[in-house]
């Protein structure tokens, strides 16, 4: 009896240091990833880099195309999320629950400014991009995962499908005019300085 009170009481304690030890792991996770959020072009690059190291590996092995289509169609993926807006506008008129002030014309909420807020954040897309690709990369290590395909006919589907989706967004940003890149504030020239 006292020995079933010790046995379960020295599982609990390996227990809560796993759990202990995932939650620090986490934290610390968290906390880089935080650190990183302002420096943009830098994420960025690290991100293309990971990609290269991606595709001279696939190129490398002469192997593994069902990954690289299967990634490619994940980063189109969310290619498409970042560029597309978080309400459709498409859709906007069936459901109007934005906040602001009643007004009596429905319209002039319509007019008025709203930034452009995508469906996929910024930070989100880098960070699926890196996960994904870090993903490929460790699924290229396994030889079951080497499915013999004719990759010409990849590479045909997946620009096949990228500019048929690339027109299709098009066509959505120029039907409901909006551009979903912004390059921040606008700066004005300020006056000559001929007082003096």
């Amino acid at each position: 009896m006292i020995s079933d009170q010790i046995g379960d009481s020295s599982s609990e304690s390996q227990g809560s240091g796993v759990s202990l030890f995932f939650h620090k792991l986490s934290q610390d996770y968290q906390r880089y990833l935080d650190a990183t959020t302002p420096y943009a072009v830098f994420r960025w690059i690290s991100a293309a880099v990971l990609a290269l190291i991606f595709m001279c590996r696939i190129v490398w092995l002469q192997g593994w195309y069902i990954i690289a289509y299967a990634l490619g169609i994940y980063h189109l993926n969310l290619f498409i999320a970042f560029l597309s807006p978080k309400i459709d506008p498409a859709f906007q008129e069936f459901v109007d629950d934005s906040p602001g002030l009643p007004s009596t014309s429905r319209d002039v909420r319509r007019d008025e400014f709203r930034p452009f807020m995508r469906r996929l954040p910024e930070f989100k897309f880098w960070l699926g991009v890196m996960r994904s690709t870090l993903i490929g990369i460790f699924c290229t290590f396994f030889d079951a995962l080497n499915i013999p395909v004719f990759w010409p006919i990849l590479v045909m589907y997946f620009v096949t499908l990228f500019g048929l989706t690339m027109k299709r967004q098009i066509k959505h940003m120029i039907k409901y005019r909006y551009i979903p890149f912004t390059t921040g504030k606008p700066k004005y020239a300020t006056p000559s300085s001929g007082l003096k």
